[in-house]
């Protein structure tokens, strides 16, 4: 494999499946970290990825990569922030659920829960919840996303504008070293706006994979939330700043 090759492929891959440590890529592509880190400085310098401590990212403001590629990012760590989360939800509460593959994991684990009412514009977490024997489930309307099988825009807008829930989950498309959270839509992120408006308790489901992103749009910070559930520790400032802003952190 040339130079060029191995640049493409570097370049395909963390668009895939999103930021890499440089030392995996090093171990993945047969060479050495002074290598790859010349790779990277070029393709950061093209405009085609980004370089973040120690790592390669996706160039903020690129779509998203799909959500069956997303699914298997940290599938593992989405799924322990899953587990988590359904520790706070108790049987016969009402709950909005946002848009996601770490969303969807936490409606696989609903089942457990008896005579909750669910609201949500996820298709793949209605999809799972149709197999609910005690959940009324009630999904958005209107122009579906095909890419993501998801609902979002003034329809999921004004869907979540007409109840008022015990909890709102969702989760966002990364999240800097400051806390600041973002996602590559506005739409969704109006869409997000809208159902956390209506819930009394607000929960963020943030897996490690999206640390040290940033996105074209900005979603809010961290403290907006009551609850923020991730699969490995953030960094210590951001760690004081939640607790005296009395957001609760479960990792």
């Amino acid at each position: 494999m040339n130079t060029l090759q191995r640049r493409q492929q570097i370049v395909a891959l963390i668009n895939q499946s999103g930021r890499q440590p440089l030392a995996s890529l090093a171990q993945q592509f047969g060479v050495t970290i002074q290598t790859i880190r010349s790779d990277v400085r070029v393709l950061a310098n093209r405009g085609l990825l980004m370089r973040q401590h120690g790592s390669a990212a996706p160039f903020p403001g690129r779509e998203n990569i799909e959500f069956d590629q997303r699914q298997i990012v940290n599938r593992s760590g989405k799924q322990v922030i899953a587990e988590h989360c359904l520790t706070l939800i108790s049987d016969y509460q009402s709950l909005f659920l946002g848009t996601g593959t770490t969303v969807e994991q936490l409606a696989i684990l609903l089942s457990a829960r008896q005579g909750i009412r669910v609201m949500t514009n996820n298709l793949h977490a209605a999809t799972q919840l149709c197999h609910h024997p005690d959940c009324e489930l009630i999904i958005a309307g209107g122009m579906v996303r095909k890419r993501d099988q998801d609902v979002v825009g003034g329809d999921a807008l004004r869907f979540f504008s007409r109840f008022r829930v015990d909890v709102g989950i969702v989760s966002v498309g990364g999240m800097n070293r400051q806390g600041q959270l973002y996602d590559y839509n506005t739409d969704e992120v109006m869409a997000r706006e809208a159902l956390l408006e209506n819930a009394r308790q607000r929960i963020l489901l943030l897996d490690s994979s999206k640390f040290d992103t940033e996105a074209s749009c900005s979603a809010g910070h961290l403290t907006d939330y009551d609850v923020v559930i991730m699969d490995q520790a953030p960094l210590p400032a951001l760690r004081n700043r939640l607790s005296a802003e009395k957001v609760r952190l479960i990792y």
